[in-house]
């Protein structure tokens, strides 16, 4: 396989669409313009949806030499009314009021807002809380890796994934329910039983900021579980960061030291685990 310098140029990039758990994914697709067949990436976007950032993150995998697919998870008609950028903020600021994501301290908050303001964020705070379909999204994220194998211009047996916070949980979740080589956690939550550890066969790169406390709280349970299970697994923690800190177009979260590195960690992993 030829290196990416040798491959990079010209990058195509469309819209398609694939059949997953939620009926029809859209997905923003991006690849080295080459007939040569390429390792692919799935970028699992943040909670505020497939944005434009995701889609830059996925061309900078493109010009790497890597076919990088993002599926929008939000696409579907439900999710797409209420998990807009616009409402998911509201929501999230919202959230700051309380100590934690508890549905009766949610509702007492919620039951004190104005009429019209609670009707509003009400579907997106319960989306945030409790509400959103995860099963279902894991299954999407699995129904992207049997897309990506159908496709001529994708190595088959080397489809990895990265995912930004919401994205990085689901990333671990793709792990450990897919057969991907690799796996890049930018600040996610562990599975939500640690014991699904056991499943991953990818190795799995993890990439944290000190300040990020809520996120560092379970990363003992994960470091143990990858150590037991004897997984290929190796983690960076950032000091002067926190949640978000490789998002560019977050001013308050972005951190460039961290960025920079945390990125050229992402390429020479990826080099090890899908390139060599």
């Amino acid at each position: 396989m030829k290196c990416p310098s040798a491959i990079a140029g010209t990058v195509a990039r469309e819209m398609v669409a694939f059949e997953g758990g939620s009926g029809r994914v859209p997905t923003y697709l991006a690849h080295p313009a080459t007939d040569e067949p390429r390792p692919a990436v799935v970028v699992i976007h943040e909670i505020f949806g497939l944005v434009d950032h995701t889609k830059d993150v996925a061309d900078r995998f493109a010009r790497e030499g890597y076919v990088a697919m993002a599926p929008n998870l939000f696409g579907s008609p439900e999710l797409a009314a209420v998990l807009t950028p616009p409402k998911i903020q509201k929501a999230m600021q919202f959230m700051t009021k309380l100590p934690r994501r508890d549905p009766v301290l949610a509702e007492q908050e919620l039951a004190k807002l104005p009429e019209a303001e609670r009707g509003e964020i009400a579907p997106t705070v319960w989306n945030l809380i409790r509400d959103l379909p995860r099963d279902r999204l894991a299954r999407d994220l699995v129904a992207a890796v049997d897309f990506l194998r159908t496709q001529p211009f994708v190595v088959q047996d080397r489809i990895g994934c990265v995912g930004f916070c919401f994205g990085g949980a689901m990333a671990l979740r793709l792990a450990c329910d897919a057969d991907i080589a690799a796996c890049v956690v930018f600040y996610g939550e562990n599975p939500s039983a640690i014991d699904k550890v056991k499943d991953i066969r990818a190795a799995v790169l993890g990439l944290y900021g000190v300040e990020d406390t809520r996120i560092n709280a379970g990363l003992g349970d994960l470091t143990k579980a990858m150590a037991e299970h004897k997984k290929d697994f190796e983690m960076r923690i950032y000091p002067g960061a926190g949640h978000a800190f490789f998002n560019d177009t977050n001013v308050k979260a972005y951190r460039e030291g961290p960025a920079r590195d945390a990125w050229d960690r992402v390429l020479r992993f990826f080099h090890r685990t899908l390139m060599s």
